[in-house]
């Protein structure tokens, strides 16, 4: 009984039986997936869509193995079709496409036939992810936040607010230096660490005292790294 569970489902000939137990049941763990990223990441916000995405993709692939089965000639013009196929978009947080190579797997797993496995991995990394979520893994105790800064032309930018950031930051580096309004003035965007309990409102002021109140953005958390797949 235990060892039927781990083999595959699936047999010489496709019924419509067997393809729509495979289909419901990575519908299911697409769910089960996609109820886990709303729950770990309310917090940071999300995209509806990609939500709907994640209870359709394990079903998408699934079907996908199902169809091409072991049949060599499929898999060769199933994979010319998709090499017609070009998709655009931008980058995503590195974990979300974790959650995309998450329901790959698990779709790869219930198309081959092995939906007890596909269900188990769904609960263990779903389990790993929650415990990251409320153990907040790797997340720095200081974010790094971006400051946009614009002053006159005729304004030293690398040393005219060095001890305003001294006193407010723990550190700060410029990462980027940019002109506007036909090089009338400057944009200096900054990389900072603000020390704990700091008034940034009173922050803002002063650097606003220095810039000759020009724009200044102060943007809550900047992502350090980018990933692209």
């Amino acid at each position: 009984m235990i060892e039927s569970l781990f083999s595959t489902t699936l047999t010489e000939t496709l019924t419509i039986q067997t393809a729509l137990s495979v289909i419901f049941a990575s519908l299911i763990m697409g769910l089960f997936v996609s109820f886990v990223y709303t729950r770990t990441r309310g917090k940071d916000g999300y995209s509806p869509g990609f939500v709907v995405t994640l209870i359709m993709l394990p079903a998408i692939i699934a079907i996908i193995i199902l169809l091409v089965g072991n049949n060599v000639a499929r898999a060769f013009s199933l994979a010319g079709a998709f090499s017609l196929i070009r998709f655009r978009s931008a980058p995503g947080d590195p974990i979300d496409i974790s959650y995309v190579f998450f329901t790959l797997a698990v779709g790869l797993a219930c198309g081959m036939g092995y939906i007890f496995y596909g269900a188990v991995f769904a609960v263990i990394l779903c389990t790993v992810m929650v415990l990251l979520n409320v153990t907040k893994y790797g997340q720095p105790k200081i974010k790094n936040m971006e400051l946009k800064i614009t002053i006159p032309e005729d304004t030293d930018f690398q040393n005219c607010f060095d001890d305003i950031l001294k006193q407010y930051t723990i550190s700060h580096k410029i990462q980027r230096v940019k002109t506007s309004d036909f090089g009338a003035l400057f944009e200096i965007i900054y990389c900072i660490r603000l020390k704990n309990d700091v008034n940034q409102k009173e922050f803002i002021d002063k650097l606003r005292c220095r810039n000759g109140n020009l724009s200044i953005v102060l943007n809550t958390e900047i992502i350090n790294e980018k990933v692209y797949i």
